[in-house]
């Protein structure tokens, strides 16, 4: 079951870099130059995962283009988280957006259907409407004002759909590598197009660009805890980036049913964790219990598990 914990480790680094993503907010600064350290540092690894890892440098001008692409929608998807965080509850912010893992599945179908290997079951939509009910019970307890509920809600629905998109470009992206010749991806790449490594270090190149700009609009140096908590952010995503690809590649036909509801549903009771005991939030686990089972059930291959 190496596939497994090599998923649940991946889980524990990323949500210690969800909570260095507050602890910067907390030390009088804002994400802004939070997320434009930990891109940085994550373009750096990604590029040491990807073609030093592989060994491979092949530069691909479209496929580059298509990671920037992704990188667009990846900044402007912490960018709400980030405000999410600045207005509302850290824990329930980033269970909100791990539940959005049960949504591509239906982007899929929709666009590319059975011929990819795409199904939409009655699993996939009982799933997908606990997941909302759940978010939708967690999120009216919320305290705060109306407004300020206002706000936080707006922020977390923005980065749900936006996680959603990026998402969707994983999987993409996947498509192309098992059907580089297939007509019906919406866009044509050719089998050396495909084998390029630099899709995830341009899509974080683009990012840190972009975030760059928008951290420069504030006219200040990085405070010494967005640089201290950016760091160790970057640091803990990039390392659950390096267990999660790992995870991937030796897990067997079992695990890769479930490693990825694992992965969610680790982060999201982590996050909570953290949530209640160091901030004293006030955690409505049965709805986040709702939430996690409609990931189960919305993303668990339920046709490979049945199989064996």
């Amino acid at each position: 079951m190496l596939g497994t914990e090599l998923m649940i480790v991946a889980a524990l680094f990323v949500a210690t870099s969800n909570y260095c993503m507050r602890k910067s907010i907390d030390s009088g600064g804002s994400t802004k130059a939070f997320l434009m350290i930990q891109f940085f540092l994550v373009f750096l690894i990604a590029v040491l995962l990807n073609p030093v890892r592989s060994g491979n440098y092949q530069w691909s001008s479209s496929m580059a283009l298509f990671g920037i692409a992704g990188g667009i929608v990846l900044v402007f998807m912490m960018a709400f988280l980030g405000k999410a965080l600045e207005t509302g509850p850290p824990g329930l912010t980033f269970a909100a957006l791990n539940a959005s893992t049960v949504m591509p599945s239906i982007v899929m179908v929709c666009f590319f259907g059975s011929t990819f290997g795409y199904l939409y079951t009655v699993w996939h939509g009982l799933g997908s409407i606990i997941v909302l009910l759940g978010l939708f019970w967690a999120g009216w307890q919320t305290r705060g004002g109306a407004e300020r509920k206002a706000n936080w809600v707006s922020f977390v629905t923005a980065a749900f759909f936006l996680h959603v998109i990026f998402l969707v470009f994983l999987s993409w992206r996947a498509l192309f590598i098992n059907f580089p010749d297939a007509n019906g991806l919406l866009l044509s790449f050719d089998t050396e197009d495909v084998k390029s490594q630099w899709f995830m270090p341009m899509a974080f190149c683009a990012a840190f660009v972009i975030q760059s700009f928008i951290f420069s609009k504030e006219k200040r140096k990085p405070y010494k805890g967005e640089v201290v908590y950016g760091i160790f952010g970057g640091i803990a995503n990039g390392i659950g980036t390096f267990f999660m690809i790992w995870s991937t590649e030796v897990a067997t036909s079992f695990e890769h049913a479930m490693i990825y509801p694992l992965f969610a549903i680790t982060i999201i009771v982590i996050c909570n964790l953290w949530g209640q005991w160091l901030y004293k939030e006030k955690v409505n686990w049965k709805a986040n219990i709702l939430c996690m089972l409609g990931i189960v059930i919305g993303t668990i291959d339920w046709k490979v598990l049945l199989k064996l």
